[in-house]
C-alpha cells in the first residue's frame, strides 16, 4: 500500500490530488487544479500521465476547483471509471467544471487571435466543454457516514466537513492480503460556528491522517467581529455613496454575503440599496444551495422560519449576461457588487476592479484565501498599482481583508478536529498549506500529542 502526493504538497495549497494504491486497486482522492502560483499552468497536466485508464475510481472531498479542476484531464487519457461524491458535491462539480471549461475556451480564443496576428501556432485549452461533460457522466452519489465500496478491497466513508455545500472528510478502508489500513483525508475543513452549514464531524480511528493546513499558523478574526466590521464598511460606503466590490467565490461566499445583507436590511441598519450578484455561476450555486436544506445548520433553519431572504433582499439583481454586467458601471453608489473569481484571477471582477480601483470612494472587501501570485493577493499585500487587461491601474480604493469569512478552519479548529483522532496515535501528514502554516501546525501537534507530522513534497510517495 502506498500513497503518492500529486498535488497540494511541498508548500502548495492548490491542486489537491492523492493516488492511493494497493495490490488490487488504484484510487484518486480529489483531482484539483493548481491555481495562483507562478508556474501553476505547467503543473496542470493529467495527474497520472497516460496511465489513467488503469485507475479504478476517484473519490471527491468537495467541489472547489482546486479539488476537482483536473478531472476532465482523466477523460483525455482514457479513464472511464466511477467518481464518488455526495449529491450536493455532484451538482456543484457540474457547475464548476462547466464554468472552468468555458473560461479556458474563451481565454484560448482571445490568445489565439494574438497568436494569429503574430504568425504563431494556435494554443489549445487545458480541456474542452465536451471533455468536462464526458467526465461528469461518471459521477456517482454516496451517502454520508456509511462506508461504500469504491474499488476492489477499498471502501470509503464520507463525513461532514463544514467547508462548502456537500463537502466531506473521507476515511478509506484499505484491505490487502489480510491486512487493513484506515486512511483519513480531512479535505478542506470549515470553521466551527459559521452560518448556513453544519459544523465538521471527526473520525475517531485511523492509521494515517492527511490533514489540511491552509491556516495552520493562525486563527481567523471571530465571525461576530467580522460581521460587525462588514456592517461598518457597508454603512460608511452607504454614507459616501460609494461602490463596494467583493471578489466572491461563487460557491459559499456569495451565499453567506447574501444572507448577511438580507439580515442587515431586515434589521434596518441601512436603507436597502442595489446589490448585484454578477456571476452566472454564483446564481446557479445559490439555486443548488436552495435545493439542499438538509445540509443547513439549526441557525439557518431558524432564520428561514422567521422570514424570507428574497423579501429581505428585494434589491438583489441577478446579472446573468455580459450586458447585465456592463450595465453595473452606470449604476451610481451606494451599491455592492459580488463577482468572481474569488482570487481575482479571471472573471467579471477584473472589469469592475479596472473601472473602480482608482477611485478613493471604492471599497474592496477580500473575503477569502488569496493564493500567492494572484491579483487578490497583490491587493491584500498593499500593491499601489496593478495590471489588469494589460493596463496599469492605480490602487486608490480602500482594501479590507475580512478573514473571519473564510470557509477554512483556523489553527484552533484544525487542532480541535485532529484532537479527536489523536489519541489513537495515527501517522500525520500535513498538506494543502504553505510551508509556514504547516510547519507551525506540525510544531503544535508535536507539542500536544507527541506526534511528528510529515510535511511531504510534491510527488513524494508514502509507504503504508
Amino acid at each position: 500500500m502506498k500513497i503518492t502526493i500529486l498535488g497540494a504538497g511541498g508548500g502548495e495549497v492548490t491542486g489537491s490530488c492523492y493516488l492511493v494504491e494497493t495490490q488490487q486497486a488504484r484510487v484518486l482522492v480529489d483531482c484539483g487544479l493548481f491555481q495562483g502560483t507562478e508556474g501553476a499552468g505547467g503543473l496542470n497536466r493529467p495527474p497520472l500521465g497516460s496511465s489513467s485508464a488503469r485507475l479504478d475510481a476517484v473519490v471527491l472531498t468537495h467541489a472547489h476547483l482546486d479539488h476537482v479542476g483536473r478531472l476532465p484531464l482523466l477523460a483525455q487519457t482514457g479513464f472511464t471509471g466511477p467518481i464518488f461524491a455526495t449529491p450536493a458535491t455532484i451538482e456543484m462539480t457540474g457547475l464548476i467544471l462547466r464554468d472552468s471549461a468555458k473560461i479556458q475556451s474563451q481565454d484560448v480564443e482571445r490568445q489565439n487571435r494574438r497568436h494569429q496576428r503574430a504568425g504563431e501556432p494556435p494554443a489549445k485549452p487545458l480541456y474542452t466543454p465536451a471533455e468536462a461533460e464526458t467526465i461528469l457522466q461518471q459521477l456517482k452519489p454516496v451517502p454520508y457516514d456509511e462506508p461504500v465500496p469504491v474499488a476492489p478491497g477499498i471502501r470509503a466513508c464520507f463525513a461532514e466537513a463544514g467547508h462548502m455545500l456537500g463537502s466531506t472528510s473521507i476515511k478509506l478502508f484499505l484491505d490487502e492480503a489480510g491486512t487493513q489500513r484506515k486512511v483519513v483525508f480531512s479535505g478542506d475543513l470549515g470553521p466551527k460556528g459559521a452560518p448556513i452549514l453544519r459544523d465538521f464531524e471527526t473520525f475517531t480511528q485511523a492509521d494515517v491522517v492527511f490533514l489540511e493546513s491552509t491556516y495552520g499558523d493562525r486563527d481567523h478574526q471571530p465571525f461576530a467581529d467580522t460581521v460587525a466590521q462588514f456592517i461598518e464598511i457597508v454603512k460608511q460606503s452607504f454614507e459616501q455613496k460609494g461602490k463596494i466590490l467583493v471578489p466572491t467565490f461563487a460557491v459559499g461566499r456569495a451565499q453567506l454575503l447574501s444572507l448577511l445583507l438580507a439580515s442587515i436590511f431586515r434589521q434596518k441598519i441601512v436603507v436597502p440599496f442595489p446589490v448585484f450578484l454578477d456571476s452566472p455561476m454564483a446564481i446557479e450555486a445559490s439555486r443548488i444551495y436552495a435545493r439542499h436544506p438538509e445540509l443547513y445548520d439549526e441557525e439557518m433553519v431558524a432564520y428561514l422560519k422567521e422570514g424570507s431572504i428574497s423579501r429581505d433582499l428585494a434589491t438583489l439583481k441577478m446579472s446573468a449576461t455580459a450586458d447585465d454586467s456592463k450595465a453595473i458601471n452606470n449604476c451610481p453608489g451606494p451599491c455592492l457588487v459580488m463577482a468572481g473569481a474569488g482570487m481575482c484571477t479571471a472573471g467579471r471582477i477584473l472589469h469592475h476592479l479596472r473601472h473602480n480601483l482608482w477611485n478613493p470612494q471604492t471599497h474592496v472587501i477580500i473575503v477569502g484565501y488569496q493564493a500567492c501570485g494572484s491579483l487578490g493577493r497583490m491587493l491584500v499585500d498593499g500593491a499601489k498599482k496593478v495590471t489588469i487587461f494589460w493596463e496599469t491601474i492605480a490602487v486608490k480604493a480602500r482594501v479590507h481583508t475580512l478573514g473571519g469569512f473564510s470557509a477554512h478552519a483556523g489553527q484552533t479548529d484544525l487542532l480541535k478536529w485532529f484532537g479527536v483522532i489523536a489519541p489513537v496515535k495515527p501517522r500525520v501528514i500535513l498538506t494543502h498549506g504553505e510551508n509556514g502554516p504547516r510547519t507551525a501546525l506540525a510544531k503544535l501537534i508535536t507539542e500536544r500529542h507527541g506526534l511528528k507530522p510529515l510535511l511531504p513534497g510534491l510527488g513524494e510517495v508514502i509507504e503504508l
